[in-house]
């Protein structure tokens, strides 16, 4: 009997001793979304991506309010531009878009996915593929957003990226003629002036192109180019040639 009531108050005793060594669990404190977007941008500011775009990408998970996700998300994408990585950049933004396609800045979104590409033109034989792109994006921003803030600024980016992609053309169109494939040649001439009207190298191509349709014995066509080109740029300094190369073709 005594020796029942001794484990049992030992029993009493290590349950005391035990319950008392429990911490007590304390509620974790609450997240604040505004201090940690704050602390966020500071580390974007000095150049900490990784870490930054950890702590945006936890405000974006946490954020039940929806008021600070969308704006951790772009963060996440302009902290890759910060970093020179286009590519993701690039995805990120096209990740906002499809979260939040009718957001405030949706059109800031896709003004980031054309400038990503308008930063890789170069000149025309090397940018021929980021001007490309550029105004694939820029001409999607007008039709998309009609009335977005940069309106001004895309004009001007659009017909750069056009100059570029014609001027492109047109080397290649000057390379093949070069070559002696006039056919590839007055092709080329042909879908620029088509394409790109508005082309400030039109003499050229209106010569080359004439100069071409001679070699290829194609009277009608050389007339018709180095017409348009004597009749539309009469002070060009193709155009004494053109004369001449015109004036050759009717003595025939």
């Amino acid at each position: 009997m005594e020796i029942r009531r001794l484990g049992f108050i030992i029993f009493l005793i290590l349950f005391v001793v035990s319950c008392s060594g429990k911490q007590v669990i304390r509620p974790s404190e609450k997240f604040d979304l505004e201090k940690a977007f704050t602390a966020a941008n500071e580390q974007l500011d000095k150049k900490e991506y990784e870490l930054a775009r950890t702590s945006f990408l936890e405000i974006k998970n946490r954020d039940m309010t929806k008021k600070f996700a969308p704006l951790a998300q772009l963060k996440i994408a302009d902290s890759y531009v910060k970093g020179d990585e286009a590519e993701l950049a690039v995805a990120e933004y096209k990740k906002f878009l499809e979260a939040y396609p009718d957001h405030q800045y949706a059109s800031y979104a896709q003004y980031q996915i054309a400038m990503v590409y308008f930063n890789q033109i170069e000149g025309p034989e090397r940018g021929y593929g980021g001007a490309a792109k550029a105004l694939e994006e820029f001409e999607k921003l007008r039709k998309m957003f009609p009335r977005n803030p940069y309106k001004d600024a895309v004009d001007l980016k659009i017909e750069k990226c056009r100059n570029i992609i014609a001027e492109y053309e047109f080397l290649v169109g000057k390379f093949y003629y070069n070559k002696g494939s006039y056919n590839a040649a007055v092709g080329r001439f042909e879908g620029l002036l088509k394409k790109f009207p508005d082309y400030s190298g039109e003499p050229e191509v209106l010569f080359y192109a004439g100069d071409a349709y001679t070699t290829l014995k194609q009277k009608e066509k050389a007339l018709e180019y180095l017409t348009r080109l004597i009749e539309k740029y009469p002070n060009n300094k193709l155009t004494k040639d053109a004369k001449k190369e015109l004036a050759a073709l009717n003595s025939k």
